[in-house]
Protein backbone atom coordinates (compact mmCIF):
# COMPACT_ATOMS: atom_id res chain seq x y z
CA UNK A 1 0.00 0.00 0.00
CA UNK A 2 1.15 3.52 -0.39
CA UNK A 3 1.93 5.29 2.51
CA UNK A 4 0.40 8.23 3.95
CA UNK A 5 2.11 10.65 5.76
CA UNK A 6 0.05 13.01 8.47
CA UNK A 7 3.32 15.21 9.23
CA UNK A 8 3.24 17.28 5.82
CA UNK A 9 1.18 17.85 2.65
CA UNK A 10 4.39 19.52 0.68
CA UNK A 11 7.33 17.84 -0.72
CA UNK A 12 10.44 18.40 0.61
CA UNK A 13 13.04 19.70 -1.71
CA UNK A 14 14.98 16.63 -1.30
CA UNK A 15 12.23 13.93 -2.04
CA UNK A 16 11.90 16.20 -5.67
CA UNK A 17 15.50 15.96 -6.50
CA UNK A 18 15.06 11.90 -5.77
CA UNK A 19 12.11 12.02 -7.55
CA UNK A 20 13.78 13.76 -10.68
CA UNK A 21 16.49 11.11 -10.45
CA UNK A 22 19.26 12.93 -11.33
CA UNK A 23 21.46 9.92 -12.01
CA UNK A 24 19.32 9.39 -15.53
CA UNK A 25 19.84 12.86 -16.84
CA UNK A 26 23.25 11.54 -18.50
CA UNK A 27 22.20 9.12 -21.12
CA UNK A 28 20.61 11.92 -22.99
CA UNK A 29 22.96 15.18 -22.21
CA UNK A 30 25.57 12.49 -23.25
CA UNK A 31 23.65 12.14 -26.70
CA UNK A 32 23.36 15.86 -27.25
CA UNK A 33 26.87 16.50 -26.25
CA UNK A 34 27.64 13.15 -29.47
CA UNK A 35 25.50 15.28 -31.31
CA UNK A 36 27.09 18.83 -30.83
CA UNK A 37 30.96 16.79 -31.46
CA UNK A 38 29.24 15.25 -34.75
CA UNK A 39 28.35 18.32 -36.41
CA UNK A 40 31.67 19.12 -36.93
CA UNK A 41 30.67 22.80 -35.93
CA UNK A 42 33.17 24.50 -34.06
CA UNK A 43 31.24 25.65 -30.58
CA UNK A 44 32.90 29.01 -30.24
CA UNK A 45 30.38 31.41 -29.67
CA UNK A 46 27.44 28.77 -29.46
CA UNK A 47 28.09 27.68 -25.69
CA UNK A 48 25.05 29.24 -24.02
CA UNK A 49 23.16 27.70 -26.93
CA UNK A 50 25.26 24.17 -25.82
CA UNK A 51 24.20 24.88 -22.31
CA UNK A 52 20.59 25.08 -22.54
CA UNK A 53 20.38 22.05 -25.22
CA UNK A 54 21.98 20.12 -22.67
CA UNK A 55 20.21 21.27 -19.32
CA UNK A 56 16.82 20.55 -21.53
CA UNK A 57 17.98 17.43 -22.62
CA UNK A 58 18.80 16.08 -18.85
CA UNK A 59 17.40 18.14 -15.99
CA UNK A 60 14.16 19.25 -17.93
CA UNK A 61 13.29 16.58 -20.23
CA UNK A 62 14.38 13.43 -19.03
CA UNK A 63 13.36 14.89 -15.26
CA UNK A 64 9.73 14.91 -16.26
CA UNK A 65 9.63 11.86 -18.03
CA UNK A 66 11.32 10.42 -14.53
CA UNK A 67 8.76 12.27 -12.58
CA UNK A 68 5.55 10.76 -14.98
CA UNK A 69 7.31 7.34 -14.71
CA UNK A 70 7.15 7.33 -11.02
CA UNK A 71 3.69 8.80 -10.37
CA UNK A 72 2.03 6.19 -13.13
CA UNK A 73 4.15 3.01 -11.16
CA UNK A 74 3.40 4.33 -8.03
CA UNK A 75 1.45 1.27 -7.34
CA UNK A 76 4.30 -0.87 -9.01
CA UNK A 77 6.72 0.91 -7.35
CA UNK A 78 4.68 0.19 -3.88
CA UNK A 79 5.76 -3.32 -4.45
CA UNK A 80 9.67 -3.50 -5.77
CA UNK A 81 10.83 0.18 -4.83
CA UNK A 82 8.44 1.18 -1.32
CA UNK A 83 11.63 3.57 -0.15
CA UNK A 84 10.88 5.76 -3.50
CA UNK A 85 9.31 9.12 -2.97
CA UNK A 86 5.71 8.22 -4.27
CA UNK A 87 5.19 5.28 -2.34
CA UNK A 88 6.78 6.17 1.05
CA UNK A 89 4.83 8.92 1.26
CA UNK A 90 7.98 11.60 0.80
CA UNK A 91 5.44 13.05 -2.11
CA UNK A 92 2.11 12.99 -0.54
CA UNK A 93 -1.23 13.53 -2.52
CA UNK A 94 -0.90 14.05 -5.92
CA UNK A 95 2.49 16.45 -5.73
CA UNK A 96 4.10 13.33 -8.23
CA UNK A 97 1.58 14.22 -11.36
CA UNK A 98 1.77 18.04 -10.32
CA UNK A 99 5.40 18.10 -10.19
CA UNK A 100 5.66 16.30 -13.88
CA UNK A 101 2.98 18.57 -15.04
CA UNK A 102 4.84 21.30 -14.07
CA UNK A 103 8.44 20.42 -15.78
CA UNK A 104 6.76 18.99 -18.75
CA UNK A 105 5.44 23.46 -19.17
CA UNK A 106 9.21 24.10 -17.87
CA UNK A 107 10.44 21.90 -20.64
CA UNK A 108 8.65 23.67 -23.54
CA UNK A 109 8.77 26.61 -22.17
CA UNK A 110 12.77 26.62 -22.57
CA UNK A 111 12.75 25.06 -25.99
CA UNK A 112 10.44 27.38 -27.37
CA UNK A 113 13.58 29.81 -26.73
CA UNK A 114 16.00 28.23 -28.23
CA UNK A 115 14.03 27.86 -31.47
CA UNK A 116 11.86 25.67 -33.73
CA UNK A 117 13.90 22.78 -34.32
CA UNK A 118 14.16 22.54 -30.67
CA UNK A 119 11.04 23.05 -29.48
CA UNK A 120 9.71 20.14 -32.10
CA UNK A 121 11.72 17.70 -30.54
CA UNK A 122 11.14 18.87 -27.08
CA UNK A 123 7.57 18.17 -28.02
CA UNK A 124 8.43 14.62 -29.59
CA UNK A 125 10.06 13.76 -26.44
CA UNK A 126 7.56 15.18 -24.29
CA UNK A 127 5.01 13.19 -26.38
CA UNK A 128 7.06 9.95 -26.06
CA UNK A 129 7.77 10.23 -22.57
CA UNK A 130 4.09 11.10 -21.40
CA UNK A 131 2.65 7.83 -23.67
CA UNK A 132 5.57 5.27 -22.07
CA UNK A 133 4.13 5.94 -18.30
CA UNK A 134 0.29 7.66 -19.01
CA UNK A 135 -2.33 5.30 -20.01
CA UNK A 136 -4.36 5.22 -22.67
CA UNK A 137 -0.80 4.14 -24.68
CA UNK A 138 1.38 3.19 -21.71
CA UNK A 139 4.46 1.91 -23.93
CA UNK A 140 5.76 0.46 -21.02
CA UNK A 141 3.21 -2.24 -20.74
CA UNK A 142 5.41 -3.88 -23.41
CA UNK A 143 8.80 -3.99 -22.91
CA UNK A 144 9.63 -4.31 -26.76
CA UNK A 145 7.60 -0.86 -27.79
CA UNK A 146 8.33 0.92 -24.08
CA UNK A 147 12.25 0.52 -24.28
CA UNK A 148 12.26 1.53 -27.78
CA UNK A 149 10.70 4.71 -27.79
CA UNK A 150 13.08 5.77 -24.20
CA UNK A 151 15.96 4.36 -26.70
CA UNK A 152 14.62 6.74 -28.82
CA UNK A 153 14.35 9.94 -26.58
CA UNK A 154 17.44 8.82 -24.45
CA UNK A 155 19.89 8.21 -27.66
CA UNK A 156 18.34 9.31 -30.70
CA UNK A 157 16.56 12.15 -30.52
CA UNK A 158 19.28 14.06 -27.89
CA UNK A 159 21.69 13.22 -30.91
CA UNK A 160 19.91 14.70 -33.38
CA UNK A 161 18.63 17.59 -31.43
CA UNK A 162 22.24 18.24 -30.65
CA UNK A 163 23.74 18.32 -34.07
CA UNK A 164 20.60 20.35 -35.68
CA UNK A 165 21.61 22.99 -32.95
CA UNK A 166 24.66 23.26 -34.31
CA UNK A 167 23.69 23.31 -37.94
CA UNK A 168 21.57 26.10 -37.33
CA UNK A 169 18.07 23.94 -37.36
CA UNK A 170 19.25 22.21 -40.64
CA UNK A 171 18.65 18.43 -40.66
CA UNK A 172 21.72 16.74 -39.89
CA UNK A 173 24.05 14.42 -42.37
CA UNK A 174 22.36 11.41 -43.13
CA UNK A 175 25.93 9.29 -41.28
CA UNK A 176 24.79 11.62 -38.05
CA UNK A 177 21.32 10.41 -38.32
CA UNK A 178 22.40 6.85 -39.02
CA UNK A 179 24.74 6.42 -35.94
CA UNK A 180 22.31 8.49 -33.90
CA UNK A 181 19.62 4.97 -34.85
CA UNK A 182 21.64 2.56 -34.17
CA UNK A 183 22.92 3.79 -30.73
CA UNK A 184 18.89 4.35 -30.08
CA UNK A 185 19.03 0.91 -30.93
CA UNK A 186 21.47 -0.25 -28.96
CA UNK A 187 19.88 1.90 -25.95
CA UNK A 188 16.68 -1.09 -26.23
CA UNK A 189 19.52 -3.59 -24.43
CA UNK A 190 20.59 -0.96 -21.78
CA UNK A 191 16.54 -0.45 -20.38
CA UNK A 192 16.40 -4.17 -20.29
CA UNK A 193 18.34 -4.26 -17.92
CA UNK A 194 16.64 -1.99 -15.86
CA UNK A 195 13.83 -4.11 -16.05
CA UNK A 196 15.53 -6.94 -14.13
CA UNK A 197 15.16 -5.56 -10.62
CA UNK A 198 11.32 -5.12 -11.21
CA UNK A 199 10.49 -8.41 -12.50
CA UNK A 200 8.55 -9.47 -9.04
CA UNK A 201 5.98 -5.90 -9.17
CA UNK A 202 5.77 -5.63 -13.17
CA UNK A 203 4.66 -9.58 -13.42
CA UNK A 204 2.31 -9.09 -10.15
CA UNK A 205 1.05 -5.55 -11.99
CA UNK A 206 1.01 -6.77 -15.88
CA UNK A 207 3.95 -5.03 -17.11
CA UNK A 208 5.03 -6.99 -19.36
CA UNK A 209 8.95 -6.34 -19.59
CA UNK A 210 10.88 -8.03 -21.78
CA UNK A 211 12.22 -10.34 -18.44
CA UNK A 212 8.65 -11.24 -17.48
CA UNK A 213 7.65 -12.05 -20.83
CA UNK A 214 10.76 -14.48 -22.19
CA UNK A 215 12.22 -15.20 -18.83
CA UNK A 216 15.25 -14.00 -17.13
CA UNK A 217 17.58 -15.99 -19.09
CA UNK A 218 16.04 -15.90 -22.65
CA UNK A 219 15.35 -11.90 -21.91
CA UNK A 220 19.39 -11.64 -21.29
CA UNK A 221 20.05 -13.18 -24.95
CA UNK A 222 18.24 -10.50 -26.59
CA UNK A 223 19.35 -7.90 -24.51
CA UNK A 224 23.38 -8.61 -25.27
CA UNK A 225 21.82 -9.35 -29.26
CA UNK A 226 20.82 -5.57 -28.89
CA UNK A 227 23.93 -4.36 -27.53
CA UNK A 228 26.17 -5.79 -29.87
CA UNK A 229 24.54 -5.99 -33.30
CA UNK A 230 24.32 -2.00 -33.84
CA UNK A 231 27.26 -1.79 -32.50
CA UNK A 232 28.44 -4.03 -35.17
CA UNK A 233 26.89 -2.51 -37.41
CA UNK A 234 28.60 0.90 -36.56
CA UNK A 235 31.85 -0.35 -37.20
CA UNK A 236 31.40 -1.67 -40.74
CA UNK A 237 29.86 1.59 -40.97
CA UNK A 238 32.70 4.01 -40.29
CA UNK A 239 35.36 1.46 -41.92
CA UNK A 240 32.87 1.79 -45.07
CA UNK A 241 32.92 5.51 -44.15
CA UNK A 242 37.17 5.49 -44.43
CA UNK A 243 37.37 6.07 -40.76
CA UNK A 244 39.60 2.64 -40.04
CA UNK A 245 40.66 4.00 -37.08
CA UNK A 246 37.81 4.71 -35.02
CA UNK A 247 36.28 1.54 -36.01
CA UNK A 248 38.88 -0.18 -34.56
CA UNK A 249 38.29 1.66 -31.32
CA UNK A 250 34.82 0.96 -31.30
CA UNK A 251 35.31 -2.64 -31.72
CA UNK A 252 37.71 -3.03 -29.16
CA UNK A 253 35.07 -1.30 -26.71
CA UNK A 254 32.69 -3.72 -28.27
CA UNK A 255 34.77 -6.72 -27.48
CA UNK A 256 34.80 -5.78 -23.61
CA UNK A 257 31.12 -5.58 -23.33
CA UNK A 258 31.00 -8.61 -25.12
CA UNK A 259 33.38 -10.44 -22.88
CA UNK A 260 31.18 -8.62 -20.09
CA UNK A 261 27.32 -10.18 -21.59
CA UNK A 262 28.70 -13.29 -22.41
CA UNK A 263 29.30 -13.14 -18.19
CA UNK A 264 26.34 -11.68 -17.84
CA UNK A 265 23.74 -14.19 -19.92
CA UNK A 266 25.14 -16.53 -17.87
CA UNK A 267 22.83 -15.60 -14.79
CA UNK A 268 21.35 -12.30 -15.79
CA UNK A 269 18.87 -11.77 -12.84
CA UNK A 270 21.90 -11.54 -10.46
CA UNK A 271 24.49 -9.67 -12.87
CA UNK A 272 21.89 -6.87 -14.62
CA UNK A 273 23.19 -4.35 -11.67
CA UNK A 274 26.38 -4.93 -12.40
CA UNK A 275 26.31 -5.46 -16.28
CA UNK A 276 24.51 -1.66 -16.23
CA UNK A 277 26.82 -0.23 -13.79
CA UNK A 278 30.11 -1.17 -16.05
CA UNK A 279 29.44 -2.10 -19.25
CA UNK A 280 27.29 0.71 -20.26
CA UNK A 281 30.30 2.84 -19.97
CA UNK A 282 31.74 0.85 -22.85
CA UNK A 283 28.78 1.89 -24.79
CA UNK A 284 28.44 4.85 -24.50
CA UNK A 285 32.32 5.37 -25.12
CA UNK A 286 31.28 4.28 -28.56
CA UNK A 287 28.67 6.63 -29.41
CA UNK A 288 31.23 9.70 -28.44
CA UNK A 289 34.32 7.70 -30.58
CA UNK A 290 31.63 7.17 -33.61
CA UNK A 291 30.69 11.29 -32.85
CA UNK A 292 34.16 12.27 -33.72
CA UNK A 293 34.60 10.46 -36.54
CA UNK A 294 32.10 11.87 -38.48
CA UNK A 295 32.70 15.17 -37.59
CA UNK A 296 35.35 15.80 -40.35
CA UNK A 297 32.85 14.15 -42.63
CA UNK A 298 29.71 16.45 -41.39
CA UNK A 299 31.63 19.09 -41.15
CA UNK A 300 33.94 19.19 -43.76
Amino acid sequence: MLANPAATSLPTPSAVLELLKPITWFPPMWAFACGVVSSGVSPQGRWPVIAAGVVLAGPLVCAMSQAANDWFDREVDAINEPQRPIPSGRIPGRWGLYIAIFWTALSLAVAIALGPVVLAAALFGVALAWAYSAPPLRLKQNGWWGNAAVGLCYEGLAWVTGAAVMLGGALPDGRILALAALYSLGAHGILTLNDYKAIEGDRRMGVRSLPVQLGPTRAGYVCAAFFLVPQLIVVALLTAWGRPGYALAVAALLAVQAGMLVRFVRDPRARALWMSALGVNFFVAGMMVSAFAVRSLAGG
